[in-house]
């Protein structure tokens, strides 16, 4: 056989192995797990992720606009987050009704522990063109969009950026250009810039509403947009609204919505939309041919991926097909920033949509960490932004290592946590009008687990996982303020979400049990006195469970709601369970706002503490 040939058969065995290769061009990335998402119900019958806190930051109010953003618009989306001068930034795009369409405006909020939020703050009104400028031909206003909001520059310097464009469509010839303007360590901002102009149009100093970014005497902030433009990682994100007829970007091809991270061997790995995903060996001057990740299965909505605090790596993403229905929100991770494992919920959580608008498609979406250079608060936790039906705002925090099981009992009596600050180990929804708060126990020493609601649409929930097991004891205290109106609602539920054990609180005073699919009053409360509960659950085919209540036994031998093999669980929540909007759910259809929307509910008020939990097999 001649050297030739040998050379060719090498060349096509090495090239035939590295097309199979994960972590190559051809598949930079895989997830290896076997969990999927069931799509009948809002936590996908996945695992959650432990310690999550989710917080809404800005909920959106029509009608008493001061108590939301100031302007009563009711689209809000595509959040970005950075952490600089020990604040924590959200900035978000905003328009009247629907996506897509002028008006539209960005704004801010911040946040010094991400937990209280100031009031958003607009840094990129609507945009006004000058004297003699007309929309042209086929549009049909101005608008806002941005794929990246921040950059923390070399210098020190917090450079806040968005796009203005024409509506409905500001990528390529509909684009106007980049703007950008310096967030001040006193809260205030410096004045608007143009940082790069559409390659598709005309557009420069003359024609547009703002100077470029040269005219600035300030050259420290000259300094800052000098080193982005020069940061192929970071502007490679503006490749959505303009990819660069005038070879910015060189030949780099890309997906919708960039998000990157360095792996351990150096190299970049890019993620896009629809499960693109692509390789970079140089810092981004170029990139491999993106490819389709069959692995990671996602639609339309964004995808996050970011090396953790505790060296590994992770991608949250809705890992659904249905690009109007973006639920639930997950997360995967690995060690090496290639194979990824243990598909986990961040959010479960779908609230009704308040507000009917264009292409406003359900649940936690678009979800944003901070990129690498852009801050790094304290502690270990993992931070992610995100908007809930493309009408509020809300911030995940995720504890690293990311995880799913505890071992051993829990016993919590919360009396060690500062009061307002973090629950560890409980997973935490708390709407702004449904905070979830550690505080001082009424009644009784120490402190305790408040969970308050006045949202006449959501509710306040907290959840606490244990060790998995097909016997289990379960006790807590209970107490319902003399304000309290509403309902707490107790399960103890498995691994998938499925409810055996389900007590309530009741708006009418009494507690409530399900035995098998019968409701039963066990007895009635008072407001203003703490209650003990024990519950003794044994999962699989006998599929029973004792309740007593005070140290008194009054229930013995209850049918579970519905079989299981074991429990994980602990929730406390303050409304009724919801499966709705489903996947069946109208989606574009123009309705007017919920009854009562904007308006406070009567108050839900509970107090819960002494938590302990066990599951043995």
């Amino acid at each position: 056989m001649s050297s030739r040939l040998i050379t060719l058969l090498i060349g096509l065995i090495v090239s035939i192995s590295s097309r199979g290769q994960t972590g190559s061009r051809h598949e930079p990335v895989r997830y290896v797990g076997g969990e999927t998402v069931d799509p009948t119900v809002h936590e996908g019958r996945l695992r959650y992720a432990i310690g999550v806190e989710n917080r809404q930051t800005v909920r959106a109010n029509r009608t008493h606009p001061e108590q939301a953003d100031g302007h009563g618009w009711t689209y809000n989306h595509a959040p970005n987050l950075c952490y600089w001068n020990g604040l924590f930034y959200q900035q978000y795009l905003s328009n009247p009704v629907d996506e897509h369409v002028a008006p539209g405006q960005t704004l801010i909020t911040t946040s010094s522990d991400g937990r209280q939020w100031s009031k958003p703050q607009v840094v990129f009104p609507p945009y006004v063109p000058p004297p003699g400028v007309t929309i042209p031909p086929g549009y049909k206003g101005y608008m806002m969009h941005q794929r990246m909001g921040f950059y923390v520059a070399p210098n020190g310097r917090l450079l806040v950026l968005a796009f203005y464009g024409h509506t409905e469509d500001p990528f390529g010839p509909g684009g106007i250009g980049r703007v950008v303007r310096e967030a001040y360590k006193d809260g205030t901002y410096g004045p608007i810039y143009f940082i790069r102009y559409s390659s598709y149009n005309t557009w420069n100093e003359t024609n547009t509403s703002y100077p470029f970014y040269k005219k600035s005497t300030d050259t420290g902030f000259i300094a800052a947009c000098d080193a982005l433009l020069a940061n192929k990682l970071m502007t490679f994100q503006w490749w959505d609204e303009d990819n660069g007829k005038d070879g910015f970007y060189g030949s780099k091809k890309a997906g919708q919505a960039l998000s990157y991270y360095h792996r351990k061997d150096g190299q970049v790995v890019a993620l896009w939309k629809k499960s693109l995903t692509a390789l970079s060996t140089d810092e981004g001057q170029t990139f491999s041919e993106p490819v389709k990740v069959p692995t990671l299965l996602m639609s339309g909505g964004k995808v996050w991926g970011q090396k953790t605090e505790d060296g590994r790596y992770a991608i949250s993403y809705n890992p659904i097909e249905t690009t109007q229905y973006r639920y639930p929100l997950a997360i995967v991770t690995g060690d090496d920033g290639i194979t990824f494992d243990n598909l986990l919920l961040v959010q479960g959580e779908v609230p009704p949509r308040r507000f009917t608008g264009r292409w406003k498609d359900f649940g936690p979406c678009y979800m944003r960490g901070i990129e690498e250079g852009n801050g790094n608060p304290p502690g270990t936790d993992m931070w992610m932004s995100y908007s809930m039906n493309k009408e509020d705002m809300w911030i995940a925090r995720i504890p690293t290592p990311v995880r799913y099981q505890v071992k051993g009992p829990v016993q919590e009596n919360f009396d060690k946590l500062p009061l307002a600050g973090a629950v560890p180990e409980w997973n935490i929804y708390a709407p702004k009008w449904g905070p979830v708060t550690v505080v001082k126990a009424p009644g009784s020493e120490g402190n305790c687990l408040e969970l308050r609601d006045t949202d006449p649409y959501d509710y306040a929930r907290a959840i606490r996982v244990f060790q998995e097991g097909s016997r289990v004891q379960c006790a807590l205290r209970v107490y319902a303020a003399p304000e309290n109106t509403g309902r707490l609602e107790i399960d103890l539920t498995d691994r998938y979400g499925n409810r055996p054990v389900r007590l309530s609180f009741t708006e009418t005073g009494n507690i409530v049990v399900l035995d098998g699919a019968t409701e039963r009053i066990i007895q009635p409360y008072q407001r203003g006195q703490w209650y003990e509960l024990k519950c003794t659950v044994e999962a699989g085919p006998k599929g029973r469970f004792d309740l007593s209540i005070d140290s008194k036994s009054v229930l013995t031998d209850i049918t579970l709601a519905e079989a299981v093999k074991s429990v994980e669980r602990l929730s406390l929540r303050t409304g009724p369970y919801r499966n709705l909007p489903n996947r069946q759910t109208p989606n574009e259809t123009q309705e007017p706002p919920l009854s009562g929307a904007d308006e406070p509910a009567p108050l839900t008020l509970f107090y819960v503490d002494s938590v302990r939990l066990m599951g043995k097999n």
